[in-house]
């Protein structure tokens, strides 16, 4: 079983917010692909989700974004998954706006939620598809900026992120990271 973590904060405070863009996802492939009501296991709304003969459990983390490893950790000891079957998707606010980001392994570069599942996994072998939210502003706090919402062009713009990203998870499902990496990194989209 592949599972596929979208990250961000659980709540209605939270929807909308650059920090969510990895819920965001999941919410994206879920109706695109007609998928049952998530249920709550693992710390995580929960979907199953088969593609042909491929199949994975989509994630939304229950737990705030710094603790989303309790997640991880409850689905991959479950399952026995092994790391590089493990897809985390999340916001970058060192990427530009729009811009995806996929990569096999790696430190979380500052991203949070991603930082404590390769703790508590003892892996940073873990595939992560990164989406760009922008950098804050010159004065302006990391923490703000990511909990803050984004104005209309940007959200317009991060609308069409998120269905590319979902395609990359849909491809990442079907075909691995090495394939999702030539395909989808490059800057601006095809």
């Amino acid at each position: 079983m592949k599972l596929v973590l979208g990250l961000g904060n659980p709540g209605r405070r939270y929807e909308g917010t650059r920090h969510n863009v990895g819920f965001d996802v999941i919410v994206a492939l879920a109706s695109r692909y007609q998928l049952r009501a998530p249920r709550e296991k693992h710390r995580s709304l929960v979907q199953s989700w088969g593609i042909g003969d491929d199949g994975a459990l989509l994630m939304r983390p229950l737990t705030f974004m710094n603790l989303s490893g309790l997640a991880a950790l409850s689905a991959r000891d479950f399952f026995r998954t092994r790391a590089e079957e493990i897809l985390v998707v999340c916001d970058d606010l060192n990427l530009p706006l729009g811009r995806l980001r996929m990569r096999s392994d790696g430190s979380a570069g500052g991203q949070k939620g991603l930082a404590d599942i390769i703790r508590r996994l003892g892996s940073d072998q873990i595939p992560r598809l990164r989406i760009g939210i922008g950098t804050p502003p010159e004065r302006w706090d990391s923490a703000d900026y990511v909990l803050g919402r984004f104005d209309k062009q940007e959200k317009a713009e991060m609308e069409l992120a998120v269905e590319r990203a979902s395609q990359t998870v849909t491809d990442w499902v079907k075909h691995g990271t090495e394939y999702c990496m030539n395909r989808y990194n490059q800057w601006p989209p095809a």
